[in-house]
């Protein structure tokens, strides 16, 4: 018996050791695959591993050759050439008689050619080109800064909806931790119920209510587990991270007070107006647009050029040409571009009034957009102090209906009520904070600074 109880003994101490070293690991597992982050170093990781971003990296790219490309036509242009040739021995017969060579002998036959070759090297510089060289660097030029500015609004973009992301994981796990207390209550009010019902002084119905909002609270907490999972894969996403990460967020950062700023609408409708990278990429097209214009009347005009060349040849027995340098200047011009230019100029005028509407566009874009987010803002900071107020009042709500069920003033209807208005009014004022965040960062990206505040 001893025997089998220290063998029992054992086996108990070695579970127990298995299980504190399972847990061990597992609590080292869960370490490793939490972290902390700011919103800041969120923002940062967010541009890091953006593939929008890197697309427009690989834009502006592509423009920088276009420039350089749109250079290296005003170069000189250089090719050389050679061939070697074998020849076949041609049947010749002349009808012509030959004359006496100095001899006295009558004239030989043609010579035995059976090869040739030959090289030749030419250098054109172009000097005039109808300005089409001049309005092609300049386009590509215009067009180069677009595709920067365009970058830049591609991250304004990527900025904002970090922001928005962090914004909704921090909600998400606030109305997870609001509804877990809230359930906490609700679990202890079904127990005191119980313990009321089973001694006479609570009706049946009573603890079934209560029991039936114990169990929609339990399934309010599955609803906002399931869309914290959801942020926070989300956001692992955005910043580049495993899935498995599980994020925390900086509360702090919601409980500051939202930034007040006076500006009016008016005058962030100029600064957005002045500041949008997409109004400055348009009014770069804007610019290349008429550079293309001037370059497709280009085509009217002749071109002029610098030529060089270098000719070497050799046929046996024939001849054989060396130093054969010659250079001067040369005059290209087609009479056919007088009736076939006038379309490519008509398509680039149609392409500038293209950018020109885009323009218009975009400012009745920019007006409304300011005045939505102005309103949004306004309004979230406005939400705030309703909201602030409106917890006092439920708390006191709650205080009270719960006083009068105690006493059989108030029924159990009324106190479940209580709860749950209680419960929404916490959970308002939670969102209200990062929606008044967010509403705030909004209004800076539609106005085109939200960058500034993040270099």
């Amino acid at each position: 018996m001893n025997y089998k109880g220290s063998i029992y003994k054992q086996f108990l101490y070695a579970f127990v050791s298995g299980a504190v070293i399972t847990l061990a690991l597992q609590g080292a597992a869960y370490a490793q695959t939490t972290k902390k982050l700011t919103l800041n170093e969120a923002i940062s990781l967010s541009i890091q591993h953006s593939k929008q971003l890197k697309l427009s990296q690989a834009k502006i790219a592509e423009a920088g050759a276009s420039l350089k490309e749109a250079y290296e036509r005003q170069l000189p242009d250089v090719s050389i050439s050679g061939s070697y040739l074998r020849l076949l021995q041609p049947n010749i017969d002349l009808k012509l008689k030959m004359g006496n060579d100095s001899s006295g002998n009558k004239g030989g036959g043609s010579p035995n050619v059976n090869q040739a070759a030959y090289a030749m090297a030419n250098v054109s510089l172009p000097i005039f080109s109808g300005f089409m060289i001049q309005s092609g660097k300049a386009s590509a030029r215009y067009l180069a800064e677009a595709a920067k500015l365009d970058a830049d609004k591609n991250r304004e973009d990527v900025i904002q909806n970090t922001i928005a992301a962090y914004c909704n994981l921090y909600k998400a796990k606030a109305a997870v931790a609001l509804v877990k207390e809230n359930q906490k209550e609700s679990l202890q009010r079904v127990k005191d119920f119980t313990n009321l019902e089973k001694n006479g002084l609570l009706a049946r119905n009573d603890l079934l209510k209560a029991q039936l909002q114990e169990s929609n609270i339990e399934l309010s907490l599955l609803d906002a587990e399931s869309s914290l999972k959801i942020a926070n894969i989300n956001m692992d996403l955005l910043l580049g991270l495993p899935e498995d990460v599980e994020l925390e967020v900086d509360a702090a950062t919601f409980q500051q007070d939202p930034v007040v700023d006076n500006r009016a609408v008016d005058e962030w409708e100029q600064l957005a107006l002045a500041s949008r990278k997409d109004a400055a990429a348009l009014a770069a097209r804007e610019k290349a647009a008429n550079a293309g214009i001037k370059a497709a009347k280009g085509e009217y005009y002749p071109a002029v050029a610098v030529t060089g060349g270098y000719i070497a040849a050799h046929i046996p027995e024939v001849m054989t040409i060396t130093n054969a340098v010659n250079a001067g200047i040369g005059l290209k011009y087609s009479p056919s571009s007088l009736w076939k230019t006038g379309s490519k100029v008509n398509g680039a005028k149609a392409r500038l009034e293209q950018v020109q509407a885009n323009e218009e566009m975009l400012v009745d874009e920019i007006h409304l957009q300011i005045n939505q987010s102005y309103q949004n803002y306004v309004l979230s900071k406005k939400r705030i102090d309703t909201y602030a107020k409106a917890i006092e009042q439920a708390d006191e709500n709650y205080r009270i209906v719960k006083n009068k069920q105690v006493n059989n003033l108030a029924t159990t209807t009324d106190l479940l009520e209580a709860d749950v208005a209680d419960l929404q009014a916490k959970l308002n004022y939670t969102f209200a904070k990062a929606d008044a965040l967010l509403a705030y960062k909004k209004l800076l990206q539609t106005a085109g600074v939200l960058a500034t505040d993040y270099k």
